[in-house]
């Protein structure tokens, strides 16, 4: 049966999103892994794409498998620079969060 996109699933992705440190990453991936749903790691994205209408989370923190910023978000490079992650690609074995 398929789960639908709740509020509670929204903010369940978003409580881990703000467990994320300072000057570290997470993967798409990673999340839905900790969230218990490894196969919806596009969920995920759906749902950071969505998330200024629940308040604040630090959705910069959060990149795809191979380190990419995600595309047409042109702060995101700014925010994570600003936090001291390197930035041509996020060197995903020096900052990702290890959870």
């Amino acid at each position: 049966m398929k789960r639908i996109l709740d509020e509670e699933l929204i903010y369940e992705i978003l409580s881990v999103v703000e467990e994320i440190p300072k000057g570290r990453v997470a993967t798409y991936g990673q999340i839905a892994r900790m969230i218990g749903r490894e196969r919806n790691s596009r969920l995920v994205g759906r749902v950071l794409s969505l998330s200024k209408f629940y308040g604040s989370s630090p959705c910069h923190r959060v990149v795809n498998h191979a380190g990419r910023l995600a595309p047409g978000w042109k702060e995101q490079r700014q925010l994570l620079e600003d936090e001291d992650v390197p930035i041509n690609h996020v060197v995903m074995k020096i900052c990702q969060w290890q959870d």
